[in-house]
């Protein structure tokens, strides 16, 4: 585990903090694939890291807080949010994997109000719907309209990411209005640059919360950076490389963030102007 510690470190070391304890090994879990199938399951006992552990470290009250758990765990950690006053983060709510099932929707209900996005990916969506699991853009665009229809947010002000993998993720408002965002290696010619999409949900969802601060909040252009984010964690086994050059500028993978935002928004308003002419 030093090891790894020391690799996280190269991204700066303020951006971590680590829990240390003799007493205990860290939580870790396998990811199984069999083609399109993929199975998860905890080989230690899990860790709990609450909104409480975050107080009087450098990590107190983010803007927002991601979080992937079940309905009910979700409640509890809303519920620890709203205790410490003065503190309104933009809550992202990603349901566990072995939780998103139809017999889950009823508390995934009570906890829509209470967030501000709701992020599955499209199988764990069409599955908590009870749907065929054929994931089509109309059968995601249902999805993510049926989601809205039980009242996402305050005063069902909240949004739907809904994770689609090659497809890209779709957005959709309060004002039930939608966007699909590319996937940055969405076209057949770059198939090879996807190695191993273990983290990438992580990694969307992590860009999404920087993008969202970044753009004031504008959540077509945050999945933009979420896009991007992922595309660098699905590049290789692991984590993906960061170098400094001389002049300073972060390159992840031996290519700029900037670069690929860039060329991922100019994809993205071609696509709007093509459909609106």
């Amino acid at each position: 585990m030093i090891d790894i510690q020391n690799r996280l470190l190269t991204y700066g070391s303020d951006i971590w903090h680590f829990r240390d304890d003799m007493n205990r090994v860290t939580t870790r879990s396998r990811n199984s694939y069999r083609g399109e199938y993929r199975s998860f399951e905890y080989i230690t006992p899990r860790i709990r890291v609450t909104p409480r552990d975050l107080e009087r470290t450098r990590l107190t009250r983010p803007a927002s807080v991601h979080f992937i758990c079940s309905p009910t765990r979700a409640l509890q950690i809303i519920s620890e949010i709203q205790e410490i006053e003065g503190w309104n983060p933009t809550t992202i709510f990603e349901p566990i994997p072995d939780r998103c099932i139809p017999e889950e929707l009823p508390s995934l209900k009570v906890v829509l109000p209470h967030i501000a996005i709701l992020s599955p990916n499209a199988e764990e969506a069409l599955s908590l719907l009870s749907l065929p699991l054929v994931v089509t853009k109309p059968a995601i665009e249902n999805a993510a309209l049926e989601f809205l229809k039980m009242g996402v947010g305050k005063e069902n002000g909240g949004s739907v990411i809904i994770r689609s993998g090659a497809l890209g993720a779709y957005v959709m408002t309060s004002d039930m209005k939608g966007q699909w965002i590319d996937a940055f290696w969405s076209s057949a010619e770059n198939i090879d640059k996807v190695v191993d999409v273990t983290g990438a949900g992580n990694s969307f969802l992590g860009g999404l919360a920087a993008g969202l601060s970044i753009a004031n909040g504008n959540i077509y252009e945050a999945t933009l950076y979420a896009s991007v984010s992922a595309s660098f964690t699905v590049q290789q086994l692991g984590l993906p490389y960061l170098t400094v050059g001389s002049d300073g500028v972060e390159e992840w993978n031996k290519d700029s963030p900037r670069r690929r935002l860039e060329v991922l928004r100019q994809r993205h308003d071609r696509e709007i102007e093509n459909k609106n002419h």
